[in-house]
């Protein structure tokens, strides 16, 4: 009898071993009579195999997923006279920048700049829709995925979503439309479509703009229903959940059936990163500045994080690195049409004051990989993200610490999954 592992039980291995981030995409490459992509028991949206798997189509979703494989801008993409920083990545344009329109400022998270580029791109006539996620129509803190065809469906979409989301669950079906789109996602997600592009030509034909918003991780489920539990809110009664927006970063608002109430953003997120409940892939990840797209937006709080006080009249900045000649051109096209409003270029310097916790995880990430490779786990493989090269920079004994401390993660289960198993209410 073979003790090689068959393809579901290979499958189950990058959920089981915290890898699996819930971008959908293996649901797309399987088809979804063979692995349907659906809320679990643990909370998150996470593979079920429900048909038969071979091998050479759990290869393909080695391949593709953002879990095993993470690489950073294509190399046809990086020009001669792009920019590079170690930690930021190749960029051409660094700037303070938040939407023309003060409504969609205020609606959008921060500086509204995502919505305010989505809403340019099919006003425009650009593109014919973004994929993009909207708040789930059945789980009130997940997101979920939609076409928008006009700028008042990109507007309607608008805010941050800190819950599991599957922008790629069907993909394939998005591709078949044959129409050219923007995406607007994670940065984990859009490393998922970019690896997906070498499988399938129809990706670098059709998405013809890569946005991305510079990701501090989202909220495990269980660190969602210990924020209602503490503010005495009954989970199955909550009807609705705006992360952020209206402001920056605006009240996190839970509406259940007795009414709604309003919490300020770090009463649910906390006071700094040593609070944030995150899944594990997410503080493993390789690449959550977003370096495989044409633009990446961040948060401009000094610090990383807003504070209780100024926060409440800020009416919001980001920072937009464009990658490529294309977000170059985009920003400067949406700023000379009104969409976008610029304010001061800045450089990566800046950004990491910005961004410390993203400074601190790209010198860290890759001894918490080599930690994953001490316990036997699957080690995910990147490519152009520079974080060997980051870690030479750190001393011996902060490598070890981090290295060790992955490793003894791994060997207390507080790395580990359970085999998914549907969630039924």
């Amino acid at each position: 009898m073979s003790n090689e592992p068959t393809p579901t039980e290979r499958l189950y291995a990058i959920v089981e071993q915290g890898l699996c981030i819930g971008c959908g995409l293996c649901q797309s490459v399987a088809g979804k009579d063979r692995v349907r992509v659906t809320k679990t028991l643990r909370g998150y949206l996470q593979p079920v195999v429900e048909g038969e798997l071979d091998h050479t189509t759990v290869d393909r979703i080695y391949a593709v997923c953002p879990g095993t494989r993470v690489e950073g801008l294509p190399e046809r993409l990086l020009e001669a006279d792009t920019k590079h920083d170690n930690v930021w990545g190749p960029w051409r344009r660094m700037v303070h920048a938040w939407a023309g329109d003060p409504e969609v400022r205020f609606e959008g998270s921060t500086g509204g700049v995502l919505t305010a580029l989505g809403v340019y791109l099919l006003d425009s006539g650009r593109v014919d829709f973004v994929l993009q996620v909207k708040t789930s129509s059945s789980e009130p803190s997940f997101g979920e995925p939609t076409l928008s065809f006009t700028g008042v469906e990109v507007f309607e979409a608008a805010g941050s979503r800190y819950g599991p989301t599957a922008p790629l669950l069907d993909i394939d079906e998005v591709l078949r439309r044959k129409q050219p789109f923007a995406f607007i996602a994670k940065p984990c997600d859009i490393s998922a479509l970019r690896n997906y592009a070498k499988q399938d030509a129809r990706v670098d034909e059709l998405v013809k703009y890569w946005l991305v918003m510079v990701c501090g991780g989202y909220f495990t489920p269980q660190g969602t229903l210990e924020f209602y539990r503490r503010f005495d809110i009954e989970p199955q009664e909550v009807t609705a959940l705006r992360y952020r927006g209206r402001g920056c970063p605006g009240p996190t608002r839970v509406e259940t059936a007795k009414g709604a109430q309003e919490f300020h953003y770090l009463d649910y997120w906390g006071e700094d990163e040593t609070t944030w409940s995150l899944p594990f892939r997410c503080k493993i990840c390789p690449d959550a500045i977003g370096e495989a797209a044409d633009i990446a937006a961040a948060d401009t709080w000094i610090g990383g994080s807003p504070n209780r006080i100024d926060s409440v009249d800020d009416p919001g900045t980001n920072v937009l690195i464009a990658r490529t000649r294309v977000g170059e051109e985009l920003i400067a096209a949406a700023a000379a049409d009104g969409a976008l409003t610029l304010e001061n270029d800045t450089v990566p310097d800046t950004v990491s004051v910005y961004q410390p916790h993203q400074v601190n995880k790209k010198y860290a990430v890759w001894a918490r990989h080599q930690g994953l490779a001490d316990a036997g786990r699957i080690t995910p493989q990147t490519e152009r993200l520079r974080i060997e090269q980051l870690a030479c920079e750190l001393p011996e004994a902060t490598i070890r610490f981090q290295r060790d401390g992955t490793r003894q993660r791994v060997e207390t289960g507080k790395a580990t999954e359970p085999t998914p198993e549907i969630w039924k209410p």
